[in-house]
Parts: structure tokens; C-alpha cells; sequence
């Protein structure tokens, strides 16, 4: 079986390593290099430095047409797409005899696009999972060829849970591929019912107000720790809050409490606990650690 692959974030890189050991991957596909850290070095994308360890070719194109032009006319079984960050046109959709196949981070339909792990969590889902799909012309509208559920943890964040079903979506994809591309499998096609669209992240998803209930408030938190970080106002500085617990504290919205020597918050209907804040150019740390040596805000 002879296999194309593309994606690009470091949760694609174990379903590449999954494919590695049940096809021969003719090629990788990844996005181009891009500026990542304070100081705005180009870095390679995971996907590229997890081939370059396995030893296999990469391309990097920046557009649709130079795509088409890696894989339109080349020879291979199947292509398979893990958070790639760009649409297949219909002519690279056609190439592969098998198709392309995607391992999506949700239980399709629920949660189509691009942010479906955060989505679920902002949504206070209380499971996920994920769908190995034969990808169409639509926005993760393809019929799926197999699932795989997980229940999602008052612990769990953005981080763990896409950890998670990284490493779920890799062995679904090494037990589902060979049975696809071997014809022992049957597409079904998506319901029309449970249709939700899980929308790119944008800044204003990112933004914590006490007006929020508690809930919400804690579920974004939650949805973008570790790296994306909901953000609150603290006396006019905008912090990144990373971890936070709900707790029964008798806070108006917006007052400050040292509760046993950690910060706590009121929001609409309840209070929340911040066991992890980052302050502007400084580095994340505990709530804890945060308060000592301040007064409270507000």
C-alpha cells in the first residue's frame, strides 16, 4: 500500500508514525516553515521534522495549485489528512485510487472544522472522540469508516485532550486503513442531525469577562491551556489564565479574595479559583506564587 500524507501540528505526528508501519509513504506533505517563538525564527512544523527522522520525503507547498501539482498524476493507493491547515481540491481529492481519508478530533458531524477539541470543551461537551472519514468537496462532510469514543474529564484541557485523541486517532487509522484500502469496509454517510461547526478560534474566544457565569468562564480556560491562554483583565493588564478551579467562594463579579493564600475571582454566578496565571512577559506560575509579595486586584 503506497500512501501519501499530509498534516502539519505535532498532534498529526502519531497517525504519521502509525501510517509508517502499515504503508510505504511515497511522500509527506506538510505546511512551510513559518516564525515561532520570541524571537521569530523559522521552525519546521512537526509533521517535517518527525518525516526527516523517519526518513521519508517532504514537500511543502505554500498553495492549492503547487499541491496539485505534487499529486495529481502521481501514483499511490491512498492519501491520509491530519490537521493539514489547507483544502484539498477536488483534483488531488480524485488522485489516490482509495481516496483521501481524514482523522478528525471530534464524533462527526458534531463538530466540523477547525477547532473542534477547543469547541467541545467551550461547549462543556461531556465526550469526543474521533472519526476516521473519506474526505469530499465539503467541510468534513465525507462518510465515515470508523469511529472511536472518549469521555472528557473535569482535569482535561485543550492539551491533554488533544494528546489524547491524537494517540486515538493514530490507532483507529493503523486498524481502519488496511480494511479500507482492502474494500472490507462500507462508507456511511454522515446524519443530517447533530450538525455543529466548530469555527476557528479568533481573539475574541480567547477574552474571560467576570460577566460570564462560571462555567463558561472555566470551560475556556480549560479549552486553552496550555498554549493558547484565555485571557482577563487585571487592573488594566491583560493576563493569561491557564488553570482555574471553580469554587464556592461568595464573590461579587469581578472582586478578588486570598482564599488560604491562592486567588480566587467572582464571576456572575460563582467564583473561580487561578491555580495558573502568566502575566505579560513573564512566564506562566502557580496562583499562588502570583499573589505573594501583591496586593489584591481591584
Amino acid at each position: 500500500m503506497r500512501a501519501v500524507f499530509c498534516g502539519t501540528p505535532g498532534a498529526a505526528v502519531p497517525s504519521l508514525h502509525a501510517l509508517s508501519r502499515i504503508a510505504e509513504v511515497d511522500l509527506v506533505v506538510t505546511r512551510p516553515d513559518a516564525p515561532r517563538g520570541r524571537h521569530r525564527r523559522l521552525q519546521p512544523p512537526p509533521v517535517k521534522e518527525a518525516a526527516l527522522e523517519l526518513g521519508l520525503p517532504v514537500a511543502q507547498p505554500s498553495t492549492k495549485s503547487e499541491l496539485a501539482q505534487l499529486l495529481v498524476g502521481r501514483t499511490f493507493d491512498v492519501g491520509v489528512v491530519v490537521a493539514f491547515g489547507m483544502i484539498l481540491p477536488p483534483e488531488v481529492l480524485a488522485a489516490p485510487g482509495s481516496g483521501f481519508v481524514n482523522v478528525h478530533f471530534s464524533l462527526l458531524p458534531r463538530w466540523r472544522g477547525a477547532a473542534p477539541v477547543e469547541r467541545a470543551l467551550m461547549a462543556g461537551d461531556n465526550q469526543t472522540g474521533v472519526t476516521i472519514m473519506l474526505m469530499d468537496e465539503g467541510l468534513d462532510t465525507g462518510p465515515v469508516l470508523a469511529q472511536r469514543r472518549t469521555r472528557i474529564e473535569d482535569t482535561d484541557t485543550g492539551g491533554t485532550l488533544r494528546e489524547r485523541l491524537a494517540e486515538m486517532g493514530a490507532a483507529l487509522l493503523e486498524e481502519t486503513l488496511p480494511a479500507w484500502v482492502a474494500g472490507e469496509i462500507q462508507p456511511v454517510p454522515q446524519p443530517d442531525e447533530g450538525v455543529t461547526y466548530a469555527a476557528r478560534l479568533e481573539a475574541d474566544d480567547r477574552l474571560l469577562s467576570t460577566d460570564m457565569g462560571v462555567v463558561e468562564a472555566w470551560n475556556r480556560i480549560r479549552a486553552l491551556a496550555p498554549d493558547i491562554g484565555a485571557r482577563l483583565d487585571v487592573d488594566g493588564v491583560t493576563h493569561k489564565v491557564l488553570g482555574a478551579s471553580p469554587t464556592d467562594a461568595d464573590l461579587e463579579p469581578g472582586e478578588w479574595a486570598d482564599v488560604d493564600g491562592v486567588p480566587v475571582v467572582g464571576f456572575a454566578d460563582g467564583a473561580l479559583a487561578i491555580t495558573i496565571i502568566q502575566p505579560p512577559g513573564k512566564r506562566a506560575m502557580g496562583g499562588a506564587e502570583w499573589l505573594r509579595g501583591r496586593s489584591l486586584p481591584g
